[in-house]
């Protein structure tokens, strides 16, 4: 008789199928080492029933295999004891580097076949190179040769835009997959929603030419050529270092590498004179605010659900009641924050406060709805608490709390992931709206320029421009947005619906405030210091210290990176620019 299960090791997952005597693999399957033994990836392996090693391996029997299986202990009993699978430290060893940092493909990624993904990307590119022939931004009644550099700006801007998908948008979905909460393929889906609505319903609709402020605008008056060649290499620029990111998992900063971009080409072809030297060192100085001040709530954030409902009585109805308490709180906050409420304060403060109760309603509603049974069946079980609640020692805001367990754990982490579902949502559509200018930003002042209408530092952005934008980066999002949706959500610390929600929230949190407050915050930044700030309060040993030097190194070099790319390619495209024109 033959079954089906997952495999999970700490690095990878697949899938296998096993008879009575034998386990075979299918090919592409990971390397398998048992017994000191490497064996070699092979069109098709089979294993005898001997030469397994549990030591190594856990089996765990589904009917699905989740593509990144190995992300969450989602059935713990402790939230961070139970079922851990650990390996010794000469098991690590034995683990080539080329294998340690290996990356699954889309097809792998999604478990869709490579012609299904093939089909899928090669979609992407015929509706990228086609699409612009309709919008009317092109450039009608203009030459020949200022409609191709227009069509070729365009296609410049999707570039940008389709790596901020691949790179950014994981903060807003990484811990969601990371935790379980949400599938890869329920994360791309509904963060491929929200990112385009809120590009383009919330994407601004004016942009500074010289971008945050970076470049000081009088330098380039009466140069347009030069400004639109620095321009059109800021967009290369940011988005070469933006997918190097990406290919290898790194989550960083698509504000940063358009700064960087800027700061280089105006160093080069401005002066000294052309950077504001003063909003450089706020940029440079959010590398340690930012993680710092997520990792700081987020810590808060997780011990505040240890203690307060892990230690009670009845922690799943804790968890049901705290719920609409913390969505109330959240959306009226990020109500009144970043959407278009009236411009009277006690009229949008009531506005927020609606948007925030009906959320709390239909939170409340939809856990009673799904998890009503279960609640139940606890609370018809609170008269003998030892086999679902807690044990605890010295309870206080930083003791050791165990975690919850059966029914009740359950219900924790049911709750908890809906909530983190919503958080999730509320970032993905903020995301969209706000970082899209990062890449139409200097797509419409390029346009403006061909255009002969870029007369002031503000443009107006067409709505055609801002779908666009919206669309690279569902693009990036759905090609490549696995890769750093890896890393944010696997690779730093493990991550349960409890814990993905506190860096979530703690994250959406700090970002709303620091940009209340004018303080120079990253939200790829916070986002990661929020997920070290939940492994710190598990314990030191809880964060991968090898990823976070990784992620550290990476946010150092992105703005001379960025620096250094932008002054290459406006080098080219002057030269190129001086040809054609």
């Amino acid at each position: 008789m033959t079954s089906s299960y997952s495999l999970s090791s700490i690095r990878n997952s697949t899938k296998f199928v096993a008879n009575n005597s034998n386990l075979f693999f299918p090919r592409q399957s990971l390397c398998v080492f048992t017994n000191e033994t490497q064996f070699p990836k092979k069109d098709f392996l089979v294993l005898k029933p001997q030469t397994w090693s549990f030591s190594f391996l856990r089996l765990k029997k589904s009917s699905f295999t989740h593509p990144f299986a190995a992300l969450s202990s989602f059935a713990e009993s402790d939230d961070e004891k139970g079922e851990n699978f650990e390996v010794k430290s000469h098991q690590e060893k034995a683990i080539s580097s080329e294998n340690e940092h290996e990356l699954p493909g889309m097809a792998q990624a999604f478990n869709i076949s490579s012609s299904t993904a093939s089909a899928i990307a090669i979609c992407i590119a015929l509706a990228a190179l086609i699409l612009p022939f309709f919008m009317k931004s092109l450039g009608q009644g203009l030459g020949l040769k200022y409609k191709i550099l227009s069509y070729v700006t365009i296609l410049f801007g999707f570039y940008m835009a389709w790596n901020i998908g691949a790179n950014d948008v994981a903060n807003a979905m990484g811990t969601s997959v990371g935790s379980g909460a949400l599938s890869l393929r329920q994360a791309v889906v509904m963060a491929g929603v929200l990112e385009f609505s809120g590009a383009l319903l919330m994407g601004t609709h004016v942009t500074n030419t010289m971008q945050k402020g970076i470049l000081v605008t009088n330098v380039f008056q009466g140069k347009d050529t030069l400004l639109f060649a620095g321009l059109l290499s800021s967009l290369a620029a940011a988005g070469t270092w933006l997918q190097v990111a990406s290919y290898y998992g790194l989550p960083v900063s698509t504000t940063h590498c358009i700064v960087g971009s800027m700061v280089g080409f105006g160093l080069v072809y401005g002066g000294t004179g052309a950077v504001f030297w003063s909003s450089l060192a706020r940029v440079i100085s959010s590398w340690v605010i930012s993680p710092l001040l997520g990792a700081v709530v987020s810590f808060l954030v997780y011990k505040c659900i240890r203690r307060f409902v892990y230690s009670a009585r009845n922690p799943g109805k804790a968890a049901a009641t705290a719920a609409p308490i913390s969505v109330f709180l959240g959306v009226t906050g990020i109500s009144f924050v970043a959407l278009p409420l009236s411009k009277t304060l006690n009229l949008a403060l009531g506005q927020a406060i609606t948007c925030g109760a009906i959320s709390a309603f239909a939170v409340d509603r939809i856990i009673w709805g799904q998890l009503g049974h279960l609640l139940a069946k606890a609370s018809s079980k609170e008269p003998e608490p030892e086999p679902e609640t807690t044990d605890t020692k010295n309870i206080g805001f930083l003791s050791d709390i165990a975690g919850p367990k059966g029914t009740q754990l359950k219900i924790v982490y049911g709750v908890f992931g809906y909530m983190q579902v919503l958080s999730a949502c509320f970032m993905s559509f903020a995301h969209g709206g706000n970082d899209v200018s990062n890449a139409i930003g200097p797509l419409a002042a390029a346009l403006s320029i061909l255009q002969g209408g870029l007369s002031a530092a503000d443009i107006v952005i067409p709505n055609d421009v801002l779908a666009w934008g919206g669309f690279g980066i569902v693009a990036g999002l759905t090609m490549w947005g696995y890769r750093v949706i890896a890393t944010i959500g696997k690779k730093i610390t493990e991550l349960t619906p409890t814990r993905g929600f506190a860096a979530e929230f703690a994250a959406a949190s700090v970002v709303l405030c620091a940009s209340k407050l004018g303080l120079p915050i990253s939200g790829t930044h916070t986002l990661v210091g929020a997920v070290m700030g939940v492994g710190f309060a598990r314990g030191f040993n809880s964060v991968r210290a090898e990823t976070v030097r990784e992620i550290a190194t990476s946010w150092a070099v992105t703005i001379p990176v960025g620096a250094t790319f932008a002054v290459i390619y406006t080098w080219i495209f002057t030269k190129l620019l001086a040809y054609l024109l």
